[in-house]
């Protein structure tokens, strides 16, 4: 069955995970932040099928989250690193960790803690106004449409409606 793209779709949160596909790509972006480098510590770590993680890897390198490097000639062997938009797909690693680790982890307590370098501390992940710095939470923040949604929808009654819009800007 061929699954839905949402590639084309106007939400953030729609084309990451047509980005994403399945379980598989952020755990290995995971092991990426791990430092794994390597097709083969990759499946190692993950215990998953070699040719779902040439699949997955392929994928990262084409939407530009890793780079492929050689690293071995004789047989040819890759590497893959992080990109700078496979580095800042961190913070959505780092939060999804924070959530795990809230709601899942049980009495044991998180399986992994983060250590930030920078201050000397085990932290965790918190989404903040990058204005105030307050927590970003469900009731505290109202979706509008930005410069990327599609004039075409901003012109349905129903949208109008979502978004509270009683007017339509002549500049959008």
């Amino acid at each position: 069955m061929k699954r839905t793209s949402f590639a084309n779709w106007p939400c953030s949160v729609a084309r990451t995970m047509d980005l994403l596909g399945d379980w598989w790509t952020p755990l290995v972006l995971r092991e990426a932040f791990y430092g794994v480098r390597r097709f083969d510590e990759f499946q190692r770590e993950l215990g998953i099928a070699r040719n779902t993680l040439a699949e997955r890897l392929r994928r990262l390198v084409d939407a530009g989250l890793l780079e492929k490097h050689v690293y071995e000639t004789v047989p040819v062997r890759h590497e893959y690193l992080l990109t700078e938009s496979g580095r800042d797909f961190y913070g959505v690693i780092a939060a999804m960790t924070t959530w795990g680790d809230r709601w899942l982890a049980g009495e044991a307590g998180p399986p992994i803690i983060g250590h930030h370098e920078t201050c000397g501390h085990d932290g965790q992940a918190e989404v903040v106004c990058s204005h105030c710095k307050q927590p970003l939470e469900a009731g505290t923040v109202t979706p509008r449409p930005g410069p990327g949604y599609p004039r075409k929808l901003l012109l349905r009654p129903d949208v109008r409606r979502r978004f509270g819009l009683d007017e339509i800007s002549d500049e959008r």
